[in-house]
């Protein structure tokens, strides 16, 4: 459940922070609070990589060059194999997008649009560093957005190619016996922790950005 529920609260925030981008300077704020959910959302994720249930541990899912370099191999030939999380590909996509996410969401809070609004954080930077980071900021979205059709496609390549519904396991949290035997399901999905961690995540965020220093003049 906390991974799921953290997957499409991401897919909300990422589709909120371009559109109140390409509304104007006016909605900066609502850009804003899109950034910061990115940022909580992302912190929890890596979090739980490491204390989470088992397949949303990365030591669960994440393989190493040679293993990933087989997989694509194979499966280019048509060898069929089912993992009950993520496939060593789509492995490294998670967590290129997580670090892509989370320095796109971090550089924005020292962004500097030129015109009215500052980044939250820009105090603690020079007027040169912040206007580098907003440049950061801006190219690297439409990296993220390649990366995010790549993964959409390696989405739809699965369910037309191997048959696997994961967008309808990515609701439900269940997928066929064949692929996930029953000495492979979790007892519990560990919410009250998730919870938990994401308070602190958003305490913490919170304390940061109201003891922030005023921006440079």
């Amino acid at each position: 459940m906390p991974v799921r529920v953290f997957h499409w609260l991401l897919v909300v925030a990422f589709v909120c922070a371009y559109v109140t981008n390409r509304l104007g300077v006016t909605y900066f704020r609502y850009h804003l609070w899109c950034g910061y959910t990115v940022i909580v959302l992302v912190s929890f994720r890596l979090i739980w990589g490491f204390v989470g249930t088992r397949h949303a541990r990365f030591r669960s899912f994440l393989r190493g060059p040679v293993h990933t370099l087989g997989f694509a191999v194979g499966w280019l030939r048509g060898k069929s194999t089912h993992h009950p999380g993520h496939n060593p590909l789509g492995a490294w996509m998670v967590i290129t997008l997580l670090v892509a996410l989370l320095i796109q969401a971090v550089t924005g809070l020292f962004g500097n649009d030129e015109i009215i609004n500052v980044g939250p954080l820009s105090g603690f930077v020079t007027l040169e560093a912040s206007l580098k980071l907003t440049s950061l900021h801006r190219v690297l979205f439409y990296w993220l957005l390649a990366a995010v059709i790549v993964h959409v496609l390696a989405v739809i390549a699965h369910r037309v190619f191997k048959k696997e519904r994961l967008v309808a396991a990515m609701f439900t949290g269940k997928k066929p016996a064949h692929i996930v035997p029953e000495t492979e399901a979790i007892a519990t999905s560990r919410t009250w922790l998730a919870v938990s961690i994401v308070i602190v995540l958003m305490a913490s965020l919170m304390w940061v950005v109201a003891h922030a220093p005023p921006p440079a003049e």
